[in-house]
């Protein structure tokens, strides 16, 4: 008697749980007793065999290249392998004088016919694999251009079952929110950021603290603003589910992320770290504890911008938002603008203009397809130009989104020009994370220049300046926002 090798497999572990298994052992096991062969060992694995490296038949192959059975019993062709590289493994045994048994066809391998015949129902296993794949891809991209994300939900959202968009998972869905916020501030590293998620109560899939590595995969998602991007092929659709974040948060994210801004989390958490920049080389500020005094420090050792103490930066704060500060003259002029004009026209104005931005980079976009099909653009520059232009259309949704809810009031106004008449005592009470959250607002560039710094006014303070030449109508749609800002 022949001692034999018997070798099963399944595609999927849910599989193994069924009775395809048993039914494959049940026939091997009858053929080689009719037969008469000696079975020495069995190899069962829980894998496809689609692509070659199969652990389990790779060990197997290897032993009996080794001569330790003279035979390998499977149930059928398509159970040992798809793929034309395991095909060949098997054809190099039965060259080596190991005995080929196929249980359910019964295959003659010491024949040339029963060779030709094996290998027929080997090309047609290898076939069926490719049509599955080319199927499996047809009914992806489908469900890809429909908006749905046919792959299993990022953390933060549920899987409600095929055909339908992910939803917002109400406990993860926030904490996700926290994390994207909290990164984008300046203040984490990722490593900070993973240990203040977890302490909050963000879960993986398995309901376990998520990981430094899954941290960074959420940051990494533009998911979370409802665009779906295809890592493999940089393919980029058009979700319909619901967004978590901002787009603009998300480019926050990325810039921190890429050290544009230097996010940092120190064992002192200083207060200005993270906002400010060397205005000569570029590079952030670093803060470091010295003698009772905090120094922030450009890293650029041949820079001519060396250090500057913290109590320092506050005097230069506080002195430039003095002198941003509303005048009466000013408020009054704000104020009859506001009586005189005309305020649903100018946002009318407004929308118009970002009506038109949405148009035409729609237009570009459908232009785009026509440069794909025409053969002047690759798929991989077409990816890429369709992911710009599709964060730039999200950016123009976002802002038409702030326009339809700007209802700003008379009331709101005046609470606007008493707020902004009073920036730097606003600034000296408010605690920590206020005054980051006032400078932050207040100044679009904040560089240290050697010894002196300089503190660039955001648009919406330099609008109230007398003289500025910024019209009060397009600024519209931020008083809501920093109204929020200066009152907290």
């Amino acid at each position: 008697m022949t001692d034999c090798y018997a070798y099963i497999r399944v595609s999927t572990v849910k599989q193994g749980e069924g009775a395809s298994l048993e039914a494959q052992r049940d026939a091997i096991i009858g053929y080689a007793k009719r037969h008469q062969l000696t079975i020495t060992q069995w190899f069962e694995e829980q894998q496809t065999a689609a692509k070659k490296g199969r652990p389990v038949f790779t060990k197997m192959v290897g032993n009996l290249k080794r001569g330790q059975a003279g035979g390998l019993l499977i149930h059928k062709i398509d159970r040992s392998a798809r793929n034309f590289a395991d095909w060949a493994a098997i054809h190099e045994l039965a060259d080596r004088g190991v005995g080929i048994y196929v249980a359910a066809d019964d295959l003659d391998f010491t024949s040339r016919g029963g060779r030709l015949s094996a290998d027929i129902q080997a090309v047609i296993a290898a076939d069926y694999i490719r049509n599955l794949r080319e199927e499996c891809i047809k009914g992806l991209k489908g469900r890809l251009n429909q908006g749905l994300y046919p792959f299993r939900a990022p953390i933060g959202y549920h899987d409600n079952g095929k055909g339908k968009p992910k939803t917002p998972d109400p406990v993860k869905a926030p904490l996700i929110r926290d994390a994207f916020r909290l990164y984008a501030s300046g203040r984490h590293s990722l490593r900070s950021l993973q240990a203040e998620m977890a302490r909050r109560g963000l879960r993986n899939h398995n309901e376990r603290p998520v990981t430094l590595t899954g941290i960074e995969t959420i940051l990494n998602n533009p998911f979370y603003t409802g665009l779906i991007v295809i890592k493999r092929t940089g393919a980029v659709y058009q979700g319909i589910h619901k967004p978590l974040i901002t787009n603009s948060i998300f480019k926050r994210v990325q810039d921190v992320k890429s050290d544009r801004s230097c996010p940092r989390v120190t064992r002192h958490d200083h207060l200005y770290q993270g906002l400010f920049r060397c205005g000569l080389c570029h590079r952030p500020m670093s803060p470091e504890k010295q003698k009772g005094h905090v120094y922030y420090r450009c890293q650029n050792r041949s820079c001519a911008t060396k250090t500057i103490r913290e109590d320092v930066l506050e005097k230069f704060i506080a002195e430039r938002l003095t002198g941003l500060q509303l005048t009466k003259a000013a408020a009054k002029r704000l104020h009859a603008w506001w009586q005189n004009a005309d305020v649903e026209q100018s946002l009318n104005a407004k929308k118009r203009t970002l009506t038109m931005q949405r148009d035409a980079i729609q237009s570009k976009l459908d232009r785009l397809t026509d440069l794909l099909i025409e053969g002047t653009l690759d798929v991989e520059n077409f990816n890429q130009r369709k992911r710009v232009l599709t964060e730039d259309l999200r950016e123009a949704n976002e802002a038409m989104q702030i326009l339809q809810k700007s209802r700003t009031s008379e009331a709101d106004l005046l609470k606007f020009i008493e707020l902004t008449k009073s920036l730097a005592q606003l600034h000296k009470l408010a605690n920590r994370d206020e005054k980051r959250r006032i400078v932050s607002y207040a100044f679009s560039n904040r560089d240290v220049v050697e010894k002196s710094v300089e503190l660039k006014p955001c648009d919406w303070l330099q609008a109230v300046q007398p003289g500025s030449g910024v019209t009060y109508g397009g600024q519209l749609r931020y008083i809501d926002r920093t109204l929020k800002t200066l009152a907290d």
